[in-house]
């Protein structure tokens, strides 16, 4: 019967020491348990918690809602937040609409104002800003005349309120900003946003 490399022993030898090492090294290189996403970026310097300290922030109060629905629901790694006023302001609340009674810079106080509230709301729900991992989706509204056309700057109110608590690439997500031929009580903005959280 032929034998390969019978001829040959050293070559036999050869094949089966090559052979040994790459098997070795296939079984170093295979994992020893279960693969895990990444929860992302592990925070470092000052987290939201300590921006808000820093930039003098005042959250307001959480009230229940007064109609069906709650402040928000968290789902597995997501918290949605509903759709959001800007309350009171010195007591008042805003109200007006974008381009008949209000300017664009009283709008975008308005959505810094609904950023606030939103941000208490979350921080409500998770016990500190610092469990955000990102902001993933904002909704913005804005009660706005017909012939308005700068819902993204009234928007950016809310949005460079989130950069500045969570940073330039957290605090910036995915973004809609539209136009409302009305809003609840006549608010001038109301804002839904989505969050990831750290597990």
């Amino acid at each position: 019967m032929y034998k390969p490399f019978a001829c040959c022993p050293f070559l036999t030898m050869s094949g089966l020491f090559v052979t040994g090492v790459l098997i070795g090294v296939g079984l170093q290189a295979w994992p020893s348990g279960p693969v895990v996403a990444s929860a992302g970026p592990a925070v470092t310097g000052p987290g939201p918690e300590e921006h808000v300290r820093k930039l003098g922030l005042e959250l307001p109060t959480v009230t229940k809602p007064t109609n069906t629905l709650v402040n928000a629901v968290r789902v597995g790694d997501l918290l949605y937040v509903s759709g959001t006023g800007p309350g009171k302001l010195n007591g008042k609340p805003l109200l007006g609409r974008l381009g008949q009674d209000c300017t664009v810079e009283e709008g975008h106080a308005a959505a810094r104002n609904v950023g606030l509230h939103i941000l208490s709301i979350v921080k409500t729900e998770l016990g500190s800003l610092d469990k955000v991992q990102r902001l993933v989706r904002t909704f913005g509204m804005v009660n706005a005349a017909p012939d308005f056309k700068q819902h993204p700057q009234v928007i950016n109110g809310f949005s460079d309120l989130m950069v500045e608590v969570f940073g330039d690439e957290a605090g910036k997500g995915a973004r809609c900003a539209v136009g409302m031929g009305s809003l609840p009580n006549g608010i001038p903005v109301e804002i839904e946003a989505i969050f990831q959280v750290r597990r």
